[in-house]
């Protein structure tokens, strides 16, 4: 019993002895997990903080934007500002949970109402902004306005003006029909003075018919000079129709291709991002690119492309060629844009070799020095009013061999004179000179045959050639280009050359109308059947042909075709 107590009382006394120590450690881990906590609630509102600057900053960007985005800008503004007070009620909360100290969200929420401030002031100064741009536009548009206002007053003149040439018009035909009452009356008159020459010379009718026969005999003179010119012409005819049915035959056997070549280039891109890096940092990409290669590279806001423009044909696709690489290869900085510049130098240098090489092989050529193979390729990329010039000498080295064949003359070279006449345009554009001149001197430096120096000299003016193949390769070249659809044509130029064919024909005395016809390889002239006789007809016909050919510039002929017809209308009733 005594020990027992004994041991009950030294339990209490331990116990009671060792009560400081478990309150120190009891209050240890407390600190210990309030430290914890406290640094959790100041790391949660670090992050919280640095969230609320990332948002304020965008909100001072998007300020710059128009005034649309602004005031867009300021409603997100507004609706991150609630989510900022709602992240300050939770973060209220953790505080009462942790023991965390409001004041830092208190700042966050100040400096948050300053930048929307800000925000404001920018939005207030975008709008001034948009305000004098809406007064400068009011006052373009009084300016145009004022514009409209003189067009008006022209206008108004022009009607003045044509109302005045309308009462001349009416005057004028007034005095045509006042003319055409006198020719009756005169007529009439001369009636009237046969009757009279009758009677005061006291003529018969038999001597009267003699002397009616002596001058029909005069007028049969002249008719049989007139059947003489006409027996001349006729020969012409037969001849220019042989020629004909061989030019025709030669256009039916061959058929070839026209192309146009524009200015520019279009370069397809995989996405709108390649834009950026084609343009390179600081835009240094795009300088070398176009130092390079002489380009100009245009990026707009066209989706997915860019465009190469240049009238140099050659650089163009050298340029389209290194797009293209640079684009699908994906590294794009100067370096890599010398070499892939260097690189399709090299290739386009044999793709010309081979387009000559094509050629010549296709219009039937053989024995071509290499040099002047190189010269042939370079005009694929030349044309002329639309036409590929490489196509086109094809062509008419096969029209040129076609009808050398019908003439019995030697086709192959024939075939040679065809496909070097232009040779010269190869490199007009590069060295002075016609590009006759240059042909004439490329082909005495490559050694050709006199008859093709003779068809490059000679084939825009056959009349003074030494040799036939001038002639045919003229009328090949002229076939060639009068093609329907080989020559690209602006409307406006084309409609104006239609004008002036109608307006030279109705220029000469008793045409009645013109029209242009064939896109205006024919003009059809209806004349007035009392003051052009048939024979007339015929001479107007040559000098309307002939001022044509003065004034105008047309590719291939123009037929010049005068209709004269007079009808007689009676009614049975």
């Amino acid at each position: 019993m005594d020990k027992t107590l004994f041991l009950i009382l030294g339990l209490v006394v331990g116990l009671i002895g060792g009560f400081p120590l478990w309150r120190s450690l009891f209050r240890q881990k407390q600190t210990e997990v309030d430290t914890r906590l406290q640094q959790e609630a100041e790391a949660e509102a670090g992050r919280i903080r640095a969230q609320a600057d990332s948002e304020a900053r965008q909100i001072r960007l998007e300020a710059e934007q128009t005034r649309q985005d602004i005031t867009r800008k300021l409603q997100e503004a507004d609706r991150k500002w609630q989510e900022a007070a709602e992240r300050e009620t939770q973060l209220l909360a953790k505080q009462a949970q942790f023991g965390v100290e409001r004041e830092q969200i208190a700042a966050l929420r100040t400096q948050l109402d300053g930048e929307r401030q800000q925000a404001k002031q920018d939005a207030a100064q975008t709008r001034d902004m948009l305000a004098a741009e809406r007064q400068e536009t009011r006052r373009e548009r009084e300016e145009l306005g004022r514009e409209i206002e003189r067009v008006n007053r022209r206008a108004e003149q022009l009607d003045a003006r044509g109302e005045k040439l309308d009462s001349l018009e009416e005057r004028l035909e007034a005095g045509l029909r006042d003319l055409r009452g006198q020719e009756d009356e005169l007529v009439e008159r001369a009636k009237q003075i046969d009757l009279k020459m009758y009677e005061v010379a006291g003529l018969s009718p038999e001597a009267a018919r003699e002397q009616i026969l002596g001058k029909l005999d005069a007028e049969l003179e002249e008719e049989k000079a007139i059947r003489v010119r006409a027996m001349t012409e006729r020969a012409g005819t037969d001849a220019r129709r042989t020629a004909a049915q061989i030019i025709a035959q030669a256009i039916q056997r061959s058929a070839s291709e026209t192309s146009a070549q524009l200015s520019v280039s279009v370069v397809p891109i995989p996405n709108d991002a390649m834009k950026g890096r084609l343009i390179g940092r600081e835009g240094r990409n795009i300088r070398a690119f176009e130092s390079l290669t002489g380009v100009d590279l245009i990026i707009d806001d066209t989706p997915e492309a860019v465009i190469l423009s240049s009238f140099n044909p050659i650089r163009r696709e050298v340029a389209k060629h290194v797009l293209e690489a640079l684009v699908a290869d994906g590294r794009i900085h100067p370096t890599r844009i010398e070499e892939m510049v260097h690189k399709a130098q090299d290739d386009m240098k044999t793709f010309i070799h081979t387009q000559g090489e094509e050629a010549a092989i296709e219009a039937g050529v053989v024995g071509i020095k290499a040099g002047l193979v190189q010269l042939l390729g370079r005009m694929y990329f030349r044309t002329s009013y639309g036409q590929n010039v490489l196509k086109h000498s094809i062509q008419v080295a096969h029209l040129t061999g076609i009808m050398a064949d019908e003439l019995g003359l030697d086709a192959a070279l024939a075939r040679r004179a065809g496909l070097m006449h232009d040779v010269g345009k190869s490199i007009d554009r590069e060295i002075d000179g016609t590009h006759v001149e240059i042909g004439i001197n490329l082909a005495k430096r490559f050694g050709e045959p006199e008859g093709v120096i003779d068809a490059i000299a000679h084939h825009h003016d056959p009349e003074n050639g030494e040799t036939l193949y001038s002639v045919l390769v003229a009328a090949a070249d002229a076939i060639s280009a009068a093609r329907p659809g080989a020559r690209r044509e602006e409307l406006e130029s084309y409609v104006r050359r239609l004008e002036q064919l109608e307006q030279i024909a109705v220029a000469f005395p008793g045409v009645q109308q013109a029209y242009a016809i064939q896109a205006g390889r024919e003009v059809r002239v209806i004349v007035q059947p009392e003051r052009v006789t048939d024979s007339q007809a015929t001479l107007l016909a040559r000098e309307i042909a002939g001022r044509v050919e003065q004034d105008m510039e047309y590719p291939g002929q123009v037929q010049v075709t005068v209709v004269r017809e007079s009808r007689a209308v009676e009614i049975a009733r």
